[in-house]
């Protein structure tokens, strides 16, 4: 039998439901187990707690399935558990107002490391842990079931499949003869171009659908500096909020190319828009040293941390942006700052935003706190599924 035997105290997580077993909470491991294993877990009494898979190379060496010990990991449970998350996603699909949307969002769906996105009749699948890719035929199985008349896309390409040491791999599963790498999805009225095959993440960031309408609210005829602005979503709702001017900056060309077809796409008006291929930081400095200013700014960096030891680290690179990024706005201004690293907390990040300000010689007032998307979910025993944290503020 392949089990795990926790040392003493540290079963109390998963009594709670929460659905990871870290390394050191290990006391032994028996069986010839290797990753990707499903493993039995038991306290330091003997006792069975729940039922995961095994992976060697991270610190999170189990992550759970189930907690009933009769549960079988099958291609029925992989169905069970995407009709559930389809369920939810259906209560809530006027308020999402779109055709793409996130269908599972791993641990926060009871399916660990896995990511599952809809855009329009494509499923864009990523696999990130040793434990789901050992069960891919029948993930992928259960997506046809449930899905039949959508193309299924892989887009097992992130870095951290190396931390599991799995290959990265992207390509069709399906075999529909229509399928287009490049999609239109329609989100709040805004046409928006995905490239499935090469965009961010899985083609583009579903988690920030809110927060993109919320700053259309606030740019009337304002000029609006969108940074990290990848494909141009918070700039295609800032031209949408009818704003004066938009910026968008970005390091990619073909990000910034695809930002242009957009705008394009929803026949908006090119002469009041930037594209700007050029690194942020460095653009910021040369507004800074030109004296130029901007009504808003919104600021959607990448994920600045990968672990806790980095934590420092990014916290001074949040604060170096935020305070270049609060000396550029106007009295009056707003400035829209988001974090998608799930292991900055969120108060530490306020006091960040808080201290850039001080450091800039500017007052700001917090106005609204931001969050990711409905369709990604926060489980009451996984809190570390709330990762994207945002700050709208009023700038004096």
């Amino acid at each position: 039998m392949k089990k795990i035997i926790l040392k003493k105290g540290r079963e109390k997580s998963l009594l709670r439901k929460h659905p990871w077993v870290f390394s050191n909470s290990i006391s032994d491991v028996l069986g010839d187990v290797v990753s990707g294993d499903l493993i039995d877990i038991y306290d330091f009494k003997n006792q069975w707690l729940a039922k995961g898979s095994y992976s060697s190379s991270s610190q999170i060496r189990s992550r759970i399935w189930s907690f009933d010990s009769s549960e079988k990991i099958d291609q029925q449970f992989f169905l069970k558990k995407l009709k559930k998350a389809f369920n939810l996603r259906e209560s809530i699909k006027t308020n999402i107002n779109s055709n793409a949307y996130r269908l599972i969002a791993a641990e926060s769906d009871d399916l660990p490391g896995t990511i599952v996105d809809i855009y329009d009749n494509n499923v864009v699948v990523q696999l990130l842990w040793a434990g789901i890719e050992r069960f891919r035929k029948d993930l992928f199985a259960s997506l046809q079931t449930l899905l039949p008349n959508h193309h299924i896309y892989e887009r097992s390409d992130a870095n951290i499949r190396k931390k599991e040491e799995l290959p990265l791999t992207k390509g069709l599963l399906s075999q529909h003869s229509d399928f287009n790498s490049k999609c239109v999805i329609t989100e709040n009225g805004v046409k928006i171009n995905v490239d499935i095959e090469n965009g961010h993440k899985t083609g583009f960031y579903i988690d920030q659908r809110e927060n993109r309408n919320i700053v259309s609210k606030y740019v009337d005829n304002k000029t609006v500096l969108n940074c990290f602005s990848y494909t141009a979503g918070f700039g295609l709702f800032a031209f949408k909020g009818n704003a004066k001017h938009i910026t968008n900056i970005d390091v990619s060309n073909l990000a910034l190319d695809l930002a242009k077809e957009n705008f394009i796409l929803n026949n908006y008006n090119t002469k009041k828009v930037d594209f700007i291929n050029k690194d942020v930081f460095k653009a910021l400095r040369e507004y800074y040293n030109e004296g130029k200013k901007f009504d808003v700014i919104i600021l959607d960096p990448p994920k600045f941390m990968e672990s806790k030891k980095q934590l420092n680290d990014a916290a001074r690179g949040y604060k170096d942006i935020n305070r270049l990024a609060l000396s550029l706005i106007k009295p009056g201004g707003f400035l829209f700052t988001f974090s998608c690293s799930g292991l900055m907390p969120t108060e530490l990040f306020q006091k960040i935003i808080s201290d850039s300000a001080l450091d800039a010689g500017k007052e700001i007032k917090i106005i609204e706190k931001l969050s990711q998307s409905q369709d990604h979910p926060i489980s009451g025993n996984f809190p570390e599924g709330s990762y994207l944290k945002g700050l709208a503020c009023y700038v004096n």
